[in-house]
């Protein structure tokens, strides 16, 4: 009878735990400043919008903050996939003022991402959409985070909302220099295709329609690659018609924009010093809005 009693108690301390702990991970993620926090607390406002993938990045929010002279949020994220952007976007319009423009890097239609999907569970609560994409492409996660509120924050979301729980998460950036070894082993690379499917389109195309439902202008383009790699990749023409054909959108193709090397962080990524001389290209093109006439200076 005794072994009962310790089992039960056992079970209860276990279950109580899990609670708490739950909860106080969950007001770790509320009072984040990481950008997905901000966006589930509401309120947020942000005159120009970025959504891509790790490219995304580029976007480069403290410079386009001091150039353009407007308000900016960037919900790009290493792998995020089109169908979570799209998610998180509509939930963002819902809780938010609505933004005046928002620019898409289109090259972030080349995969799904189930375990990032996953990952997002901290926020699930937050969004029935989300819970159900994430029932959708994690059913496991899904049910196990039922179980277990601990195990919702058991992903690398959570840790970088602990990361940026009391600083801005607007520097990330790669900061680093493509070195001369990377520059000569373009030669070996092999030929790059950009991979993508109707399911991802069309969560692009329904993305696009929301922001114009809301009168957002929207801007889709191809953020720059190290021109040698863009040389590679064979279908990226017939992936940026894919994307106007759907979206009945002009894509504007950076990929071989800019070729310093020193602005690259690697063959598909800008670092700090690359991404401002591109936002000052897209500001002069105007893809970019600005309430600034002159540009400012690019670091030494």
């Amino acid at each position: 009878m005794k072994k009962v009693v310790w089992v039960f108690a056992l079970i209860i301390l276990v279950f109580l735990g899990d609670r708490v702990g739950g909860w106080v991970c969950e007001k770790l993620t509320e009072n984040s400043q990481f950008r997905y926090s901000r966006i589930y607390n509401g309120n947020l406002e942000a005159e120009l919008l970025f959504v891509g993938n790790s490219r995304g990045l580029m976007f480069y929010q403290p410079h386009v903050e001091e150039t353009a002279g407007l308000s900016t949020l960037n919900i790009s994220y290493n792998g995020m996939p089109i169908d979570l952007a799209n998610v998180i976007i509509q939930d963002h319009f819902e809780k938010n003022v609505l933004p005046k423009t928002m620019l898409i890097d289109v090259t972030m239609c080349d995969r799904q991402n189930q375990s990032l999907i996953s990952g997002f569970s901290p926020y699930r609560a937050y969004s029935e959409r989300l819970g159900q994409l994430i029932k959708q492409n994690a059913p496991k996660s899904y049910y196990g985070g039922g179980l277990s509120h601990l195990f919702l924050y058991n992903n690398e979301i959570f840790q970088r909302a602990l990361y940026y729980l009391n600083k801005s998460d607007e520097d990330w950036l790669i900061d680093r220099e493509m070195n001369q070894n990377l520059v000569d082993l373009i030669k070996a690379e092999k030929e790059y295709i950009i991979t993508t499917n109707d399911y991802l389109l069309n969560s692009l195309t329904e993305l696009v329609q929301t922001a114009k439902n809301h009168e957002i202008d929207v801007k889709l383009v191809v953020n720059p690659y190290y021109p040698p790699f863009a040389a590679k990749i064979t279908n990226l023409e017939d992936f940026i018609n894919q994307v106007e054909d759907r979206t009945s959108l002009k894509v504007y193709d950076y990929s071989m924009a800019y070729n310093n090397v020193k602005g690259f962080g690697d063959y598909q990524h800008l670092n700090k010093f690359g991404s401002i001389e591109y936002l000052n290209i897209l500001i002069e093109d105007g893809i970019l809005p600005s309430k600034q006439k002159k540009l400012s200076s690019l670091p030494n």
